[in-house]
């Protein structure tokens, strides 16, 4: 439908974007300043490399890994990463018989102060709903291919509960120190729908 003074066709993102931001900041309702802030802390502060810094640590220190699957949450606050959306984190393992994977079928719950923000397919409704039914054959249309006898566990995060994978340690990574296993770590691997990279 065409309105008068329009082209019928939708402005670019960006630009609707821009307009929304100003008709808010216009009416009192957001403040730019906070905005860049929330913006700059979840992109260059907050991220997926917090949680592979987890995840890196885990794989070099038992005791540690112990920790960070009894209580996530402390043990991920325990290297300085804590904030909104990450109060109540469970971490569980993959290991060449189990493999986890995370969803979150009402909204995007998300473990953001070690995942930073959710990618787009996270939020998808297809992801969301066809996980939980068909967790083997997602994942396979996703790149990875589990063997028939590793059993599927599918976790729903939600605004109580946000989980994280610890994914299994990659063949030929044991002479890695920590700091060089973390590059190994993706976002995807600690959401499940991935194994860590191979060095």
């Amino acid at each position: 439908m065409t309105t008068a003074g329009t082209t019928g066709e939708q402005l670019p993102i960006a630009l609707r974007t821009e307009a929304l931001e100003q008709l808010l900041t216009e009416r009192g309702l957001v403040d730019p300043e906070t905005m860049d802030a929330i913006i700059t802390t979840y992109e260059t502060n907050v991220g997926p490399l917090n949680g592979a810094k987890v995840v890196a640590k885990a794989w070099t220190d038992p005791n540690y890994r112990r920790r960070l699957l009894e209580d996530g949450t402390s043990a991920v606050k325990e290297l300085g990463f804590s904030g909104p959306q990450g109060e109540h984190i469970v971490v569980v393992e993959n290991t060449p018989t189990t493999h986890h994977v995370v969803v979150c079928t009402l909204c995007s719950c998300y473990p953001w102060p070690v995942l930073g923000l959710p990618p787009g397919w996270y939020k998808d409704p297809a992801y969301r709903s066809r996980v939980v039914k068909e967790p083997r054959s997602v994942l396979s249309e996703m790149g990875l291919d589990l063997e028939d006898d590793v059993q599927i566990t599918v976790h729903d995060s939600t605004s109580e509960v946000r989980w994280l994978v610890l994914p299994e340690r990659p063949p030929g990574s044991e002479h890695l120190s920590e700091e060089d296993l973390v590059p190994l770590v993706t976002r995807d691997s600690m959401v499940g729908v991935a194994k860590a990279a191979a060095p």
